[in-house]
């Protein structure tokens, strides 16, 4: 893993299924108040950069806490729509996966980004993932991305503790990403072109 306390620039920021069936009520994932707090932090200096912010929103299927139109499947950070904030729709753990995420990005000249929200090791890995097999430069903040306790497993007598397995998850993502203590440190730069701010 590549410790970078002050990492150089990037040009947008990914927002993974911050939905309400995960951030609000009984539901909500351990820390989530905290990963939320981080995740407006980076969204506020994302648009004073003139940075491109994508949200991704899963469409969960009939009978998960996040089924597709309601409560639970409704963002819970608020986006502020336009040509650089932009939400996007999907059905698997990957966000580039049968969506428009990559050639948006391709089009807004994005070589970098930074990745936040929930679940560490599901949605949040699976598009880091893709994003370095993609050759993007990809940062992700320890402390903006979150997921639940994993229960035991049949014949084990201890689960893994939601921020043990948010740690695990940055390290399956090898070499190639930089892991970086605290999202304050992560600095956004304008798209570049002529649409940038």
């Amino acid at each position: 893993m590549n410790a970078m306390p002050q990492p150089e620039p990037v040009e947008a920021l990914i927002v993974v299924d911050m939905q309400s069936a995960f951030f609000a009520g009984e539901g909500a994932a351990p820390h989530a108040a905290a990963v939320q707090e981080r995740a407006e932090d980076l969204g506020g200096r994302a648009r004073a950069a003139g940075a491109l912010i994508v949200h991704l929103q899963n469409d969960g299927a009939p009978g998960m806490s996040d089924e597709t139109g309601t409560p639970g499947w409704e963002l819970h950070l608020s986006v502020e729509p336009g040509p650089r904030e932009v939400v996007i729709r999907k059905t698997l753990d990957d966000g580039f996966h049968g969506t428009p995420l990559g050639e948006l990005l391709t089009e807004s000249g994005v070589r970098s980004l930074v990745v936040c929200g929930v679940m560490s090791e599901m949605c949040v890995l699976a598009t880091a993932r893709s994003a370095l097999e993609r050759e993007y430069r990809v940062v992700l903040p320890h402390d903006a991305h979150g997921t639940y306790d994993v229960p035991p497993a049949p014949g084990e007598t201890e689960g893994v503790p939601a921020a043990m397995a948010s740690r695990v998850a940055e390290w399956a993502l090898g070499d190639e990403v930089e892991i970086v203590a605290y999202a304050k440190d992560v600095p956004f730069q304008a798209l570049p072109g002529p649409d940038a701010a």
